[in-house]
């Protein structure tokens, strides 16, 4: 190397060296350019689950919200004593309810939430060829479910024990699900009601039974009704279809929904 360029190299050196550290330092490390992309995703792509946490905003909710609706709590097993309450057959109209279904005798028939078989066990006698899924996630009530069918030699009803997620259904095995006052209560609403959609039958359906969110004179707290707008974007939003909502219970929505 001619020592011209070598004096101009070494005179040059500090000073480039100074430029490519500045340069250097310059630039954000490389944990946190990743960490920043990684926060942009999170704030543009949204909950697919529509599920929040967030603080109650009523007190008989738990803090866990599903496409905007707060979750009620659970009745546990030591109310028991309301499923089976006097009166409820005409506050209610089960016998219209019952009718509403039109069972076939050789339906499967799904009762979900089933607690002490209130519906499961006048279901029974209308499906002789068929059978009842009496579905509870409380092994208390799955007992009582077990004394009552004995009692009544009802042999066509099983009961299942399902848990917050999965009802527990065969796949493709059932002809009607019903749901009566329970679905709002679910934790986990949305996986529930795949795992239900998956236990129908294609054309299968499902009755679902909530207090009118929209009718003031019902007397039941806010948090345990439910509007038809809102039931029908949350089962619709599993892929069953919405078929009718038939009117003729007292206080309750009746919404029909079918497996495509």
């Amino acid at each position: 190397m001619p020592i011209l360029f070598r004096l101009v190299l070494r005179e040059a050196l500090p000073g480039l060296l100074m430029v490519l550290l500045l340069a250097a330092c310059a630039q954000p490390p490389l944990e946190s350019t990743a960490a920043a992309s990684v926060q942009r995703r999170a704030d543009i792509i949204p909950d697919t689950a529509g599920y929040q946490r967030r603080a109650p905003q009523d007190p008989n909710g738990i803090g866990r919200y599903y496409q905007g609706r707060q979750i009620a709590h659970v009745m546990g097993h030591e109310g028991a004593d309301w499923l089976e309450r006097p009166g409820r057959d005409e506050q209610e109209g089960t016998a219209i309810l019952l009718r509403e279904l039109q069972l076939k005798p050789t339906d499967v028939v799904a009762d979900i939430g089933a607690g002490t078989g209130y519906f499961t066990f006048r279901i029974s006698p209308l499906v002789p060829r068929g059978k009842v899924l009496a579905v509870d996630i409380q092994p208390e009530m799955i007992a009582e479910l077990q004394r009552n069918k004995a009692k009544k030699q009802a042999y066509n009803v099983e009961p299942v024990l399902g848990t917050v997620e999965n009802p527990n259904l065969p796949n493709s095995g059932v002809d009607v699900v019903l749901i009566v006052d329970a679905y709002h209560e679910f934790d986990h609403p949305r996986e529930m009601m795949r795992a239900i959609r998956n236990a129908l039958r294609p054309g299968g359906r499902l009755a679902l039974i909530e207090y009118r969110a929209e009718d003031p004179n019902v007397p039941i707290k806010r948090i345990h009704r439910m509007s038809e707008e809102q039931a029908r974007r949350e089962v619709e939003a599993v892929g069953l279809q919405f078929v009718e909502n038939r009117t003729a219970l007292p206080q309750q929505h009746m919404l029909i929904f079918r497996r495509p």
